[in-house]
């Protein structure tokens, strides 16, 4: 496709992406779904990539985020190449795929650990990478309840006040310090990343009622609504489009609630 003159601008963009991931393509390799091929490069560097204001880097975090949640593990290392070919640093990549964990669970996300780890050493680096750790035993708790508090308040703990027993506070208690605590703090990754990366892999798990707080999450930590919808655009070609659609759908009953509320004041 680089030499065809006939090419759309849609095709063309698409070409320019992909060597900037990738490299260039080599169009001589045998290929026994051509057309399939076309249609994916097309969609997906030709138009989602265009789609919203995300740098290559952010675009390749979602997407890694996005294939490590759904365990498409050689698509994972296909992505972990092109995530560092734009930059993306052996840090920020490992630390996506560390903070999966409180979400898809210790066995999958040691799955794409594994996946990127395969890639930092074919590239030349040294692991284990330097530690990103800065919590402690003792202030794990505080720390990560710090960063939840500043996010979503205390609902988590308000709504499962109910349960029976210690499970009451155990339960919030694993969110914070396993979720907020031995993650969120770590370096690598800011906040607003590691919100916007989260967002992500709940609207790949299809987990609608994590998905509302975590909307409102992003934007008390930064982000532009238009750069939410930017990351689920950019997230459909992998997690597939029903999903995304329902992310979507969040975002906009968001938007009303908001407008709502400042109808009001």
């Amino acid at each position: 496709m680089q030499n065809d003159s006939n090419a759309s601008p849609r095709e063309q963009r698409a070409v320019e992406v992909f060597t900037r991931l990738f490299g260039e393509r080599d169009e001589s390799a045998p290929d026994p779904h051509p057309e399939f091929g076309r249609i994916l490069r097309s969609v997906i560097f030709g138009e989602v990539f265009a789609t919203g204001d995300l740098d290559d880097r952010t675009r390749e975090l979602i997407t890694v985020t996005a294939l490590g949640t759904l365990q498409t593990l050689p698509q994972l290392k296909a992505h972990a190449n092109a995530a560092l070919n734009v930059g993306v640093t052996p840090v920020e990549l490992q630390e996506a795929m560390y903070q999966l964990a409180p979400m898809i669970g210790f066995p999958r996300a040691l799955n794409a650990i594994g996946v990127v780890s395969e890639v930092l050493t074919a590239r030349g680096e040294q692991l284990p990478l330097p530690p990103q750790g800065t919590v402690t035993e003792a202030d794990r708790h505080e720390r990560g309840l710090a960063i939840q508090r500043e996010l979503y308040g205390d609902e988590i703990a308000d709504a499962l006040a109910g349960l029976p027993g210690g499970f009451a506070e155990a339960v919030p208690a694993f969110l914070t310090d396993f979720t907020f605590g031995d993650f969120w703090t770590r370096g690598g990754l800011d906040v607003p990343m590691r919100e916007l990366l989260a967002l992500v892999t709940y609207a790949g798990l299809g987990l609608d009622r994590q998905l509302r707080p975590h909307v409102r999450g992003c934007v008390q930590a930064g982000h532009t609504v238009e750069t939410v919808l930017a990351a689920l655009v950019q997230a459909f070609p992998y997690i597939g489009f029903p999903a995304a659609l329902n992310a979507i759908r969040i975002v906009q009953e968001y938007l009303e609630e908001r407008g709502e509320e400042s109808g009001g004041e």
